[in-house]
């Protein structure tokens, strides 16, 4: 029998924004019937992994890098078939991003090595790649 109290937490919870199973677990506690909750959420379609995946992809996309973004995913318990169902969608739109946020944090090309080396700095910060930096800013 699931506990009501932990039954509204979890509602309350979902209702302010989307959770992955692994996070909501976390959050509310390792209580007694957790399993048997969470198993009826999603089967309510409360909680699902595949439309929290799809809220960080659109919340992310088009401002951090690949690695950001699959960080983030593994850090929150999405299992691997759905990071790697994710991986097409984040792809597509890496070149665009990287080149977006390059325009409007820096706008031109770097002047000396202290310039080009902050730029790379702050890209990988954001998950890019080094090799698609270089590629942009033009130093293969």
């Amino acid at each position: 029998m699931i506990p009501t109290e932990l039954r509204e937490r979890a509602l309350g919870f979902l209702a302010r924004r989307e959770y992955s199973r692994a996070e909501l677990k976390f959050r509310l506690g390792d209580e007694e019937g957790m399993d048997a909750l969470l198993d009826e959420l999603e089967k309510d379609g409360w909680l699902s992994d595949a439309r929290y995946v799809d809220q960080i992809l659109n919340a992310r996309l088009g401002r951090y890098g690949r690695e950001h973004i699959l960080h983030e995913l593994r850090s929150k318990g999405i299992s691997e078939d759905l990071i790697s169902s994710a991986i097409p969608r984040i792809m597509e739109s890496e070149n665009d991003a990287l080149k977006s946020v390059w325009e409007k944090k820096f706008g031109a090309l770097p002047h000396d090595r202290k310039e080009l080396g902050k730029q790379v700095r702050f890209l990988q910060g954001r998950g890019f790649s080094l090799e698609e930096i270089l590629r942009l800013i033009g130093k293969d």
